[in-house]
């Protein structure tokens, strides 16, 4: 299956990708849709982020590279509204093989929502389109 990706710095030496920490591990969101995943990227950028690629990769691929490297991994369906979370990595590091290692925290680690919170916060925001 096609899915859509966020690369930093995309086809460098110095490459990364984008992860959400959670329960401090790194998970990839995996966007069926294109337009979903421009839209995180937007999103990013009003955070302050550089600015993120949309890439196309083969889910199998990312699947493998997650259990490489210890990172968890999620499907965004398509219409499925997805926002950053608040608290971000303040500065970024890649080394060549796009490993992400944080130089400091701006905050410390976001508290972890149940999937009942962060339902009812999609359907309040999907409320306001």
């Amino acid at each position: 299956m096609r899915v859509y990706v966020l690369l930093f710095n995309a086809r460098t030496d110095n490459e990364g990708i984008h992860t959400i920490q959670m329960g401090g591990k790194n998970k990839i969101l995996m966007f069926e849709s294109e337009d979903d995943a421009t839209r995180f990227a937007l999103l990013l950028e009003a955070q302050d982020f550089p600015s993120p690629t949309v890439e196309p990769m083969d889910s199998q691929e990312i699947e493998a590279f997650c259990q490489e490297a210890g990172y968890d991994c999620e499907v965004v369906t398509e219409g499925m509204l997805a926002i950053p979370p608040e608290k971000n990595i303040a500065d970024a590091d890649w080394d060549p093989d796009g490993v992400l290692t944080p130089k400091e925290t701006a905050e410390e680690e976001a508290e972890e929502f149940s999937e009942a919170e962060l339902e009812q916060i999609r359907r309040r925001l999907e409320g306001l389109l």
